[in-house]
């Protein structure tokens, strides 16, 4: 997935309200929307190399919007909503290896009344579900993790993972890393044990999970390695 435009570098100096950053670009500070609801843990050091993509629709009340923070000397990828894109380009170009040659790809399907799951494809009349969570979470140079905080809406759709296998589907669960350098995955169980055990009892029933790290730079980013997961 490429960007629209050449990012522009800046230093952070703040989030707050979730939603605004403010950074300085050369001798200006603006502040600048941010894509992303999670804690963002680990990433929000002030003086951080920050990437911000410009936009020019005038209906937008921030000029800017921001996409990746360099921390710990890894670009990592934080606008949420780019997530789904990324993984739509990998199942388009098999880039994901359990994922290859589908015969149809739809986005945002729902499964019920209550739940949408992110894909839904067809392999040899197999049909699967997928659900993608960005992963922003590094506190080692190697080991990315997920969540950043407390998920409830997270561990709502691994119960719903395992109610589609006794319907027949496939099931998958996607963390997508968008950190740099990143070789390992793990679920930060010490920040929510409750998503920790249901991932146990999803794995257990069933769904595959897969980690995969993105290639980071400032013109595109396209899922690139298969990443080992760690249980503890």
């Amino acid at each position: 997935m490429e960007f629209t435009k050449s990012l522009i570098k800046g230093k952070l100096i703040k989030r707050y309200k979730r939603f605004f950053v403010d950074v300085k670009l050369n001798n200006e500070i603006v502040t600048a929307h941010c894509p992303n609801t999670g804690s963002m843990k680990g990433l929000l050091n002030e003086g951080n190399e920050v990437y911000l993509l410009k936009n020019n629709n005038p209906k937008r009340k921030l000029k800017y919007g921001l996409e990746i923070i360099k921390a710990n000397e890894n670009l990592v990828g934080v606008n949420t909503h780019l997530a789904n894109k990324i993984v739509n380009h990998g199942l388009k170009n098999n880039l994901i290896k359990e994922l290859q040659n589908n015969e149809e790809i739809k986005s945002e399907v729902y499964y019920d009344k209550k739940t949408r799951f992110d894909f839904l494809v067809t392999q040899k009349k197999q049909k699967s579900f997928i659900e993608v969570k960005n992963v922003t979470l590094f506190r080692d140079k190697k080991t990315a993790e997920f969540p950043d905080a407390i998920t409830e809406r997270g561990s709502k759709h691994l119960l719903t993972l395992i109610n589609a296998i006794k319907e027949g589907y496939k099931t998958y669960l996607i963390f997508l890393v968008q950190i740099q350098n990143m070789e390992n995955f793990k679920i930060a169980s010490d920040i929510d044990n409750e998503y920790y055990k249901n991932y146990l009892a999803a794995k257990k029933a069933g769904v595959n999970f897969l980690a995969y790290r993105c290639n980071i730079s400032s013109k595109k980013i396209f899922i690139e390695k298969k990443l080992r997961i760690i249980d503890e």
